[in-house]
């Protein structure tokens, strides 16, 4: 019964929006009739909700406990120092996102002090395979995970510079782990590019994105080492020990 379950909720983890019996049904390889019991078990126990359409998804509960680890160590107070002093050196927003199935959301922001500047709302969400940091996450799950992704979402094209097919995408995204940061060269939003970087923990796993946004024009490569940097030194401070990758190419 325990499997069972730890099977249909890493299935419903791995989508951004409600998700369909027969959906789930078909990822675990559980009978319709066994996932729906199961289901309902840990609805009874507020660990799932079902919506008006009776698609599911992971409750609030459930995912206030899964951020149980970091209360400890609060990553957005740790970082928010770093993302100040980019900012105030670059001229531009600085991000912080953590990842909840298949997209990243929008947690902490450091805005600068002009009035032309890329906006991002807290809270607000975007597909991983559109983000900077979302395409690094994506590469640490190595090629099975990008396809999974793929098959789950179908890659939407947000414009017309997009990564929506899997061959493109899985090259972009192992690129980008290699290199120890991410670019979005106006894959979400026509105009605006990022530099991302990944933030790890003392095991290892990955805990957030940082990031910088900017109108494209206005991107320079020359802030990729600072933000690597940056990166490094909010993991340091998070317990991770294990070295990250150097290079600034691109």
């Amino acid at each position: 019964m325990i499997d069972r379950a730890a099977l249909l909720l890493d299935a419903i983890s791995r989508y951004s929006l409600p998700v369909t019996l027969k959906a789930l049904s078909a990822d675990t390889n559980l009978a319709p009739s066994t996932a729906f019991r199961i289901l309902h078990s840990l609805i009874d126990n507020h660990f799932v909700d079902r919506d008006n359409s009776g698609k599911y998804q992971l409750s609030g509960r459930l995912i206030r406990l899964s951020n149980y680890q970091y209360q400890s160590v609060d990553f957005r107070k740790l970082a928010i120092p770093y993302m100040e002093k980019l900012r105030d050196k670059f001229g531009e927003t600085i991000n912080l996102t953590a990842r909840e199935g298949d997209v990243v959301i929008y947690v902490e922001k450091a805005i600068p002090n002009r009035m032309m500047h890329v906006q991002q709302i807290i809270g607000s969400r975007a597909p991983l395979h559109v983000t900077g940091v979302g395409k690094m996450m994506l590469g640490m799950e190595g090629k099975e995970g990008i396809q999974g992704y793929a098959q789950r979402t179908n890659l939407p094209a947000y414009t017309r510079k997009t990564f929506s097919t899997i061959d493109n995408l899985e090259q972009e995204c192992m690129r980008c782990v290699d290199k120890g940061y991410a670019l979005d060269n106006e894959e979400a939003e026509i105009g605006v590019g990022c530099i991302g970087v990944l933030l790890y923990d003392k095991y290892g796993e990955v805990v957030a994105g940082l990031s910088v946004s900017a109108p494209i024009e206005r991107r320079k490569d020359e802030w990729i080492k600072d933000l690597m940097k940056a990166g490094k030194s909010i993991s340091l401070e998070l317990g991770y020990v294990k070295s990250q990758p150097a290079t600034t190419s691109s």
